[in-house]
């Protein structure tokens, strides 16, 4: 059976990436050979040539993050809105969560909000007497690892540059995306599909079997320009790990991808196979990570241990402000 263990590996913390490159299509690339067991150092800017050499469609998500993370006005309170409910009611995470019992009250922005439901995982609805002013009081989410709270350069630079401003629903970025610009994404043949990128990217494994561990659950949605686009495409190379989970969740639920919206709980992982992902463009991620389980499942175990470990030699830059790996 596969242990949590063995998907664990040392990252010095220098290499985490707390800000983007200066430019967003100047990462380093490693560029990964599943048939020959190869790897090469590239640049970024050379995707559109490898893509372009071998054919395909890339496939994106084309969601924005939402500035989901809130501050009560006597700072003792934080508030993550994993989804809006209605305009007043959300879903939160709360920290310090165990003040906020049922019937207690928070207040942002002038505005109290009381907790209306403990769910069994601790997350809760707050209800506010009136709509906050998300771009006055809210803050982008970045992810814990960079230690640090959100500026004005995140306010452009963690989001893509294709981010549909009607779909403002995830919190974390997809972070495979950052990297395009829009000349260099007008020079692929490329599609879009949404998932809205939620807490549970980030959240560790804590079960010590990986049949133990109990996956998110996010929300995705696929119009039928690029359902048709995807599944007449000779080769699919997926733009990210959520564009995968919804291109395989769509294979294995209904035997292809169609225009339709859902949800999906999909665990990738060692051994399983792949039936609509060619090719995977994705970014390093962190150590007994389900992310890093499904691109051991997607380039072999033995592969990307080999890969992560010339990466972490060559000084390349971790995560979601890092550099990025073409599987192939």
């Amino acid at each position: 059976m596969l242990r949590t263990d063995d998907f664990d590996y040392h990252l010095p913390e220098e290499l985490i990436a707390s800000r983007p490159p200066e430019r967003r299509d100047g990462a380093r690339m490693l560029v990964i050979d599943r048939a020959s067991g190869t790897l090469e150092h590239r640049q970024f800017a050379d995707f559109p040539e490898l893509l372009n050499v071998q054919g395909g469609l890339a496939v994106l998500n084309d969601v924005r993050v939402a500035r989901a993370r809130f501050f009560s006005d006597d700072g003792r309170f934080e508030l993550l809105r994993l989804r809006a409910l209605a305009p007043t009611l959300w879903h939160c995470m709360a920290r310090p969560g165990k003040r906020l019992a049922p019937g207690k009250q928070v207040t942002v922005g002038g505005i109290t909000g009381t907790v209306r439901e403990v769910m069994p995982d601790g997350t809760r609805t707050v209800e506010f007497e009136a709509v906050i002013d998300e771009k006055a009081h809210g803050h982008l989410p970045l992810p814990h690892y960079m230690r640090r709270d959100d500026d004005s350069g995140d306010d452009e630079r963690y989001q893509t540059v294709f981010a549909s401003p009607d779909k403002t629903t995830a919190i974390a970025a997809p972070t495979a995306g950052l990297h395009f610009t829009p000349d260099l994404l007008s020079r692929i043949p490329h599609t879009f599909l949404t998932l809205e990128v939620g807490a549970g990217t980030f959240q560790p494994v804590k079960a010590e079997l990986l049949q133990d561990h109990v996956m998110h659950t996010e929300r995705y949605a696929i119009t039928p320009e690029a359902a048709a686009a995807i599944e007449s495409a000779p080769r699919r190379v997926a733009i990210g790990t959520t564009v995968t989970r919804v291109l395989e969740h769509c294979a294995r639920t209904h035997g292809r991808v169609m225009p339709h919206a859902g949800e999906t709980s999909i665990f990738l992982h060692p051994p399983c196979g792949f039936l609509r992902t060619d090719a995977l463009l994705t970014n390093f991620h962190l150590p007994k990570s389900t992310l890093f389980m499904l691109v051991c499942a997607f380039g072999g175990t033995g592969l990307m241990r080999e890969a992560y470990a010339e990466a972490i030699a060559r000084h390349y830059r971790f995560y979601s402000y890092g550099d990025c790996m073409f599987i192939r």
